[in-house]
């Protein structure tokens, strides 16, 4: 799927009308929704309670802080990528406070043409993101595949009498034969053996 074909969720987190509409209006439903405001960091903070967002933009300050320590604990989920947007005398030193947590940062005042580059930023690292997650949920399903196989090949040994290769070759040969995998093997030895033990009780 490419950028074009994405929908971005988006939370703007800003007191300032004429800087939420002009967010707003560079963030259109085609390709951003929903796009969410909230007014201070702690209404913020609710939302997000609520759901996750692909980014956070958040307008600094605040009337309720800063939201540089906001910024950060928001960047810390593995889904979103957020947006600091500051006042241009203290860019540079808050920059370097959150750049070390992946926070992007943007000094005000600024164009039109320099928001809308920011935000095909976060479209590209929310999808740097996006390509991370499935290859930690790829490795995960891996790394249970082979705690199962091995808990399948343990039983096939302890109860069949076959040596460790054996009991693999054992589970390769089913899934193969079934066309399935080999988790789903282990899955049905194991799940016959629990069977057996409460018939047995």
């Amino acid at each position: 799927m490419s950028l074009k074909e994405r929908i971005y969720s988006v939370l703007i987190v800003s007191s300032s009308e004429s800087i939420n509409s002009a967010l707003t209006a560079l963030l259109p439903m085609s390709d951003f929704s929903p796009v969410s405001v909230a007014s201070s960091i702690s209404s913020a903070k609710r939302m997000l309670e609520e759901r996750s967002y692909d980014f956070v933009i958040v307008n600094s300050p605040l009337p309720d802080d800063v939201g540089t320590r906001f910024a950060i604990d928001v960047n810390l989920s593995v889904s979103t990528v957020v947006l600091l947007m500051l006042k241009a005398e203290i860019h540079d030193e808050v920059h370097a406070q959150v750049a070390d947590h992946g926070v992007f940062t943007l000094a005000k005042p600024t164009s039109t043409k320099t928001v809308a580059t920011a935000i095909s930023w976060l479209c590209s690292a929310r999808e740097k993101l996006r390509r991370n997650e499935k290859k930690t949920v790829s490795i995960e399903f891996k790394m249970e595949e082979i705690r199962l196989v091995n808990r399948a090949k343990w039983l096939l040994i302890s109860e069949n009498g076959l040596d460790e290769p054996d009991a693999h070759r054992f589970i390769e040969k089913a899934a193969m034969d079934r066309c399935v995998s080999k988790k789903e093997i282990a899955e049905d030895i194991i799940a016959h053996r629990l069977r057996f033990e409460r018939g047995a009780e």
